[in-house]
Order: structure tokens, then sequence, then C-alpha cells
């Protein structure tokens, strides 16, 4: 498993009774967890002394319980600094775990610049902007495209509090696929290319995004934008649950007849400070060129 390890502002304290115990910043929130299905005694004085609780309803949703937690706050990961609020069905805007992804793009993109090599970055569905902001901060130009205006203008703010107000970053609020399939015709192509598809969405016109449908085609038509000598491909499933063989065979089904390079695929995690778990979120496969 690729485990999200270096985080200090962030950490899962632990783990009971389908709920996980947090540390965002100076603040505790309890949240629900589908992978958390043991039962053990809550013994950490955070499962009291929290600071938000999001209680799942037995009819779907849910809502926020507050004590003492402010509007909106802020964590950092190295040099990148991140807003965050509560907001319907638990979220925070950040999904730490992906952490373990923008250690590894980083670390591709750096080498290329080093080299000398301006490196083209796309990141689809691409939410409040994390990975947006790591490829940024390595010195990528990243091309960022979400369907919802309010989370652009979220991942605007994220990279200005990474101190990347007048980074190479174009902005767009559009449909993913109607995007690429401009792309397409215009001919423009991306060294490295970053997807987050959600499990049911719409695009800003009603457009219907169903993943089990849509995702292999949509993954063939976006292999079409890659560079000659692409650098990566990286594709995420948390919410979805495709397994990391699905992911690794789609990849070495589109990518490297194309493009040869290496697939992996893995579940990503993140360490559970009591007692040294890793807690399952999602998988993730990445193709290098």
């Amino acid at each position: 498993m690729w485990t999200a390890e270096n985080w200090k502002d962030y950490e899962v304290i632990d783990t009971s009774a389908g709920e996980k115990l947090e540390r965002w910043g100076d603040y505790l929130l309890v949240r629900p967890d589908p992978q958390v299905i043991w039962n053990t005694p809550k013994e950490h004085s955070g499962w009291r002394k929290k600071n938000g609780h999001y209680h799942r309803s037995s009819k779907g949703g849910g809502e926020w319980e507050f004590f003492h937690l402010p509007d909106e706050w802020s964590i950092r990961y190295g040099e990148l600094t991140f807003h965050l609020k509560p907001f319907s069905f638990k979220h925070t805007g950040l999904f730490p775990e992906q952490a373990a992804n923008w250690d590894w793009f980083s670390s591709i993109i750096k080498k290329a610049v080093k080299s000398g090599r301006p490196v083209k970055v796309l990141n689809l569905f691409a939410y409040t902007g994390g990975a947006t902001v790591a490829a940024a901060k390595a010195g990528a130009s990243v091309t960022h495209v979400d369907a919802s205006k309010g989370m652009v203008t979220w991942a605007k703010e994220n990279a200005v509090s990474s101190g990347l107000g007048n980074a190479p970053i174009r902005w767009l609020v559009d449909d993913c696929v109607k995007f690429v399939e401009r792309e397409i015709r215009r001919g423009n192509t991306y060294d490295a290319i970053i997807m987050d598809p959600p499990s049911y969405g719409r695009g800003p016109k009603g457009e219907i995004w169903k993943i089990e449908e849509s995702i292999f085609p949509f993954l063939e038509l976006t292999a079409r934008i890659l560079s000659k000598d692409a650098l990566f491909f990286l594709i995420n499933s948390y919410t979805t649950g495709l397994q990391p063989a699905v992911l690794s065979y789609m990849l070495q089904t589109v990518i490297v007849p194309q493009a040869g390079g290496t697939v992996q695929a893995d579940e990503i995690g993140l360490p559970v400070s009591t007692n040294g778990l890793i807690l399952p979120c999602g998988a993730s496969g990445r193709w290098q060129g």
C-alpha cells in the first residue's frame, strides 16, 4: 500500500465503530469511514474533546455537530497550504491520503524541470486543487479543470496561500469530457495527466457522468492528448470502488500500447497513530513513461 506518511498538520489518531478520529491542524474531527468495520474501545481523549462530529443519518446523508470549530482554517503540507471548511457529506475540502501521489509525481516533475524540460500537466476532476498546487510547486504549468465553479474558486485560494498566485495555472470551469474533446480538436497535448473521476456527477450544463459506463471510454479519449514523450498518468479511485487491478488493467490496455512505460497500482492509505494500522482510502493507478 502507498501511504501518506509525511504529514505534520494532519493525522488519523484512532478508528473504531465506523468512525475515524482525525487531527486537522489544531482541531479534532470525528467522521464516518466505511472501511472501519471493527469496534475497539475509544480510549483516546480526542473522542471526547472533538471539535466537530459528522453524524450519518440512517436515511442517507447526515449533518455536522460543532464544538468550538471555526468556519474555516488552514493546514500545511511541506510548502503547500490548504484551506479547510466542513461542508455537506462529511468532507473538509482535502483528501490527505493523496499526499502519497503528490510526492510521487512531484519527484518526476522536479527531475524533468531540472533537466531543462518544461512540463505541462492536466488535472481533471480537479476539486480543490491538491494535485494542482503540488504539481505547480514542483515546477509544472498546470491546467485545472472542474465542473464546479465553487471548487475552482477554492483551488485558486489554495494556490495563493501556497505562494502560487502567479504560477502558470490555467483555471477552467468545464465538463471534463467536453474539454478533452476540444483539446483533441485543437491538437493540444500534455506531458502528464491526473484524473480523480467521481462515481457519479453532472457537468455545468447537466452532463451526466456514471463511472461504470464512462471511465474506460474517457481514458481512451484522454490518452489521445498525451505528448509523445509523456512523463506520467495518474488515475484515482476512492469513492468508486475500482480495485487496483482494474486501474492497472485499464492503463496497461490504453496507455502502454501507445506509449510504452510501466504501470503500477495499489491501495493508498493513512497511518493510524494509536495502533500502527494503515487505514485504506481507495486506490491509485500510475503509469510512468
